[in-house]
């Protein structure tokens, strides 16, 4: 499920309405056998692009995009056993993205898995404001903000940079890889 998040990121616009976490998320990590936690300001961003080089082509392209991002958040958390995290949690960051401002444009449910992702765009009517993806799976939680303009086809181009998983969109990618 984890590639299937991060391609859901990789198809989509983005730029930002704030999304605030629940009180106590961060907690989860307690429970967790793996904790990713990113969490890139504007000028955190602008700082770490320097040590991109201009002579690599993709982090040539990874540098130009960050200049027109303000942020970049993911919590994910991956348990040992189903139900170490509380549904409660899920449902406090679906409550804030809801219409007018919200809309959900991707749901993709396994009834057999209990694998859950969801991708929400905010919009202002001429343009998309916002960017949230959430994986909720039985063993695994994690939350995607991406703050800023962007293009889809230049989401691509963060992967493998400031935390974010490189993700791969081919005929030749195997779905059941893990991208680390």
């Amino acid at each position: 499920m984890k590639i299937a998040c991060w391609l859901l990121i990789a198809l989509f616009p983005a730029v930002a309405q704030e999304l605030k976490l629940p009180p106590g998320i961060d907690k989860l990590a307690d429970k967790a056998t793996e904790t990713v936690d990113v969490t890139m300001d504007q000028s955190l961003l602008q700082l770490a692009s320097r040590f991109l080089s201009d002579k690599n082509p993709d982090e040539a392209r990874a540098k130009k995009l960050v200049a027109g991002l303000k942020g970049v958040y993911v919590k994910s958390f991956e348990f040992e056993h189903p139900g170490e995290y509380d549904q409660s949690d899920v449902s406090m960051i679906r409550a804030q993205l809801k219409p007018p401002v919200w809309q959900r444009i991707v749901g993709v449910r396994s009834r057999k898995d209990g694998e859950n992702a969801e991708v929400f765009l905010a919009s202002d009517g001429n343009s998309v404001t916002g960017l949230a993806v959430i994986c909720a799976d039985p063993k695994e939680l994690t939350i995607v903000h991406i703050v800023g303009q962007i293009k889809p086809e230049d989401l691509r181009d963060l992967g493998g940079n400031f935390g974010i998983p490189k993700f791969e969109i081919g005929a030749n990618h195997k779905s059941d890889s893990k991208e680390e």
